[in-house]
């Protein structure tokens, strides 16, 4: 269903104001009419590691990789957002298939003290490349109408310095991602009309090979990048579009380090060495980020932080496998013998713990200075427990300041990276601003 406009949304600094002074509040002493003494009613115990993890995020709000609020306004609302309500979501579940609230809202986000948003304007990898296009150019033209509608709490951001500017007004610097090269049809062309759209960075690919780079999950067929995908990182470094590694394979990532001369990111991944997945970034790519000058986005999706998860879910499917091999034609079947699995052995719980091991690896492998946040909150299911949604971020950064991180490494953490290496990249294609955009087109072999 769709909600009610609410144009007057109050400004993100305005309702994380409010909250705080809700929380801080002393509670009334109460006097007793006959003189009696008064009787102060205890506070609740306060929590170091909240009040500091909150110290650090009003200085330096969470600028957030990747979060797919666009997919889900076409998914749940056709793109028809005239009427929604992005002040509040929490009365989504019904315009979901399985129930689910969406995980993203403008006084969420105020609770979470998120300064700036990487908005992923994602398309499924199983359109064809013009149907791509054209729904990539759909999802940035909603996206856009929505920080249109909500003025006094969104800003639209295209620069470090746009950035900077709505945090300082109280508003969500607002910036646009692309997910996934297919979005571009495999066209420089057409990779240079999406940065003039607003997108500010792409990820080189999503689930599936694109006809120039390897996924990571998928088989592999360029052994990385094509000569034409390095000169797809090149183009996007020439006019200062950021590159995202996340989804692509390790040796896409190492022949994008080799072309890149600007940071890249990883819009939201997590590391190999904690939990093994495929998309996340192995040692010997983060080995090289020190160099590049680029950020790991640490994700918050339960299946790439717990490897406990992962395995119980690898299990899982190959159980689901057996049972449809041996009742084919008979999904009831199937179904009750699943249901009777899932009873007897439950999802292990993702904590924040386990997100935590993730900053903390590769703080220990090559620094603080290269690790950003990128949930992917509208894009899973749900966090992990206690950042389900995009109200969590001060839980996240107070697990940090039990582990001994500084403010100033929570400030780092939180944005001052990830708006150190949009500057970067800014910086290098302002120096090659005489350089003429690539002409090259794809061999038709590729």
């Amino acid at each position: 269903m769709q909600h009610a406009s609410n144009k007057s949304a109050p400004s993100i600094l305005a309702v994380a104001a409010c909250l705080a002074a809700a929380c801080a509040a002393p509670l009334a002493a109460q006097t007793v009419d006959d003189g009696e003494a008064e009787q102060v009613t205890e506070a609740a115990p306060v929590d170091p590691a909240l009040q500091a993890a909150e110290a650090a995020l009003q200085i330096a709000p969470v600028f957030d990789g990747h979060n797919d609020v666009p997919i889900q306004l076409r998914s749940r609302f056709d793109n028809q957002i005239n009427t929604f309500d992005f002040a509040d979501t929490t009365d989504t579940g019904a315009t979901h298939p399985q129930g689910r609230v969406m995980h993203t809202d403008i006084t969420r986000l105020a609770q979470g003290h998120v300064g700036a948003q990487y908005w992923s304007v994602y398309v499924p990898v199983s359109l064809s490349e013009p149907e791509a296009v054209q729904m990539t150019m759909e999802q940035i033209d909603v996206m856009k109408r929505l920080i249109d509608r909500y003025p006094d709490a969104l800003a639209y951001a295209e620069t470090a310095d746009d950035v900077e500017a709505a945090i300082a007004e109280g508003r969500v610097a607002s910036m646009l991602g692309m997910e996934g090269g297919h979005s571009i049809g495999s066209s420089l062309a057409v990779l240079r009309q999406m940065y003039a759209l607003g997108a500010r960075y792409m990820t080189i690919t999503h689930s599936r090979n694109t006809p120039w780079a390897d996924s990571a999950t998928d088989a592999p067929e360029h052994g990385g990048l094509s000569d034409f995908g390095k000169d797809v990182i090149r183009e996007m470094n020439r006019m200062g579009m950021l590159v995202d590694l996340s989804h692509v394979s390790e040796d896409a990532m190492m022949d994008a380090l080799d072309a890149a001369r600007a940071p890249v990111i990883f819009s939201h991944s997590g590391v190999r060495a904690i939990n093994g997945h495929a998309r996340n970034v192995p040692d010997s790519v983060l080995a090289r980020l020190p160099e590049n000058g680029g950020i790991v986005m640490v994700v918050a999706l339960p299946g790439f932080l717990n490897e406990d998860r992962r395995d119980w879910y690898a299990t899982r499917e190959a159980v689901q496998a057996r049972q449809e091999s041996l009742f084919q034609g008979q999904p009831g079947v199937v179904e009750a013998a699943m249901a009777d699995w899932d009873a007897a052995n439950p999802e292990p719980a993702t904590m924040i713990s386990h997100m935590a091991d993730h900053i903390d690896h590769i703080r220990d492998m090559i620094g603080v200075e290269y690790i950003g946040i990128g949930a992917d909150f509208d894009g899973m299911p749900t966090g992990p427990v206690g950042f389900e949604d995009t109200s969590g971020y001060p839980q996240l950064f107070a697990e940090l300041a039990r582990r001994g991180y500084s403010q100033v490494e929570m400030e780092l953490i939180a944005s001052r990276n990830a708006i150190r290496v949009l500057r970067e990249a800014e910086a290098y294609a302002g120096r090659v601003s005489d350089m003429p955009p690539i002409e090259t087109l794809i061999p038709t072999s590729e």
